[in-house]
């Protein structure tokens, strides 16, 4: 495959993807290849995922890894410890997966037609192993969330000869914002990381919980253009979430959610920046108006917490299926993917900034009728 083919191929898939990351690779040049492998790829699990689905299984593109519950960060309103995926206790670690495990549910999900891998947590990289880990899939796709202050230099080194790897650094805003959230000197750590990752040649982006305090600084042209100037290629902007749907929970700020105008005007600018801007842009839950709806629950991506169970998303906190006793496969087809999917309603996010999370009422009611269990509650 040529870069003309390759180029072709690329507009089929999304002609942003053509505009951001052809010229990028052209720079890196030991990216050319792995383009060219991850295309195919791009080919062939699409033409699995259709023989899945021909049988009645609905296998995502994409599948959420909290690979670990450990993290360095206490950040307010961290939707990952109020779904109890994230941790802060000793002796958490015992009842998570350990490598063999992860390996065998990639291995699982790439057979299954899964292209790519989004490494959460926790932070991931305090998972032994990371990117070795990564590097073992070379036909696939594994972007890495990280919030920037746990990357030790033999990760620098690794990331540097890896090409099949794509980080995202967690950035609030400005450095005030950013510390607010996140902690004490998180920023300069956050953005010196940043700095290091472009410099190295590694495909880099950002990643801000969009809020009432810092959703006008991200509307300001010139802030993003100082990260594109760096060499940041993508921008993930979701919308926050409070940690809990009760609203007199002391972990709740319903009021740091964006207003129905507020998001209005941001939703905008995202279709300005995708228009005019060198950067690939992910905007959530405001991008799930191109697919009907929410893309939980194996519509466009599931999620696996740091102990194997399933669940329809990372914001969601009950399972049927947990990946220790059962197949990724049974447990994509599970009564409670099926009923998330086919119902409508649960789709729609109906002002909130998540689907799941504004319907609570129904979710446990379903719950109940396919027998979930509560995936924050470890003495099950």
């Amino acid at each position: 495959m040529n870069i003309l083919k390759l180029k072709n191929v690329l507009n089929n898939i999304d002609p942003k993807l053509t505009g951001v990351f052809l010229p990028w690779a052209l720079r890196h040049p030991r990216y050319i290849q792995t383009f060219i492998r991850l295309v195919r790829s791009h080919e062939q699990t699409k033409k699995l995922r259709e023989d899945e689905k021909s049988k009645g299984i609905l296998v995502p593109p994409f599948l959420i890894i909290s690979i670990t519950s450990r993290c360095n960060l206490f950040c307010a309103g961290c939707y990952a410890a109020a779904a109890g995926t994230v941790h802060h206790k000793k002796g958490s670690k015992e009842q998570q997966l350990n490598r063999e495990q992860w390996k065998a549910i990639i291995s699982e999900a790439s057979e299954l037609g899964v292209f790519g891998f989004v490494i959460a947590g926790g932070e991931p990289f305090l998972y032994p192993g990371l990117l070795e880990l990564c590097k073992e899939f070379k036909d696939r796709f594994f972007l890495i969330v990280t919030n920037g202050t746990a990357l030790k230099e033999t990760d620098f080194e690794i990331l540097k000869h890896s090409s099949n790897i794509a980080v995202i650094v967690s950035v609030e805003g400005t450095r005030e914002i950013t510390n607010a959230r996140r902690g004490q000197c998180v920023y300069e750590k956050a953005t010196s990381t940043l700095e290091r990752i472009c410099k190295i040649g590694v495909l880099t982006g950002i990643s801000a919980a969009i809020t009432r305090h810092n959703y006008k600084y991200w509307m300001d042209d010139g802030q993003l253009d100082r990260f594109i100037s760096q060499g940041i290629r993508v921008g993930v902007f979701i919308e926050y979430i409070p940690a809990t749907n009760g609203v007199n929970s002391s972990s709740n700020d319903h009021s740091l959610m964006l207003t129905k105008e507020e998001r209005s005007m941001f939703r905008s600018q995202m279709f300005n920046y995708r228009a005019a801007k060198p950067i690939y842009i992910i905007h959530s839950p405001g991008d799930e108006e191109f697919f009907g709806g929410c893309v939980s629950a194996g519509r466009g991506f599931a999620h696996v917490t740091p102990e194997g169970d399933l669940t329809a998303c990372p914001v969601s906190n009950i399972a049927t299926h947990n990946l220790r006793k059962s197949t990724l496969r049974e447990g994509l087809d599970s009564s409670l993917f099926k009923e998330i999917r086919e119902n409508e309603h649960l789709l729609e996010t109906e002002g909130m900034p998540c689907a799941l999370f504004a319907h609570p009422k129904e979710m446990d009611e379903l719950a109940k009728a396919v027998g979930a269990y509560r995936t924050d509650i470890k003495e099950r």
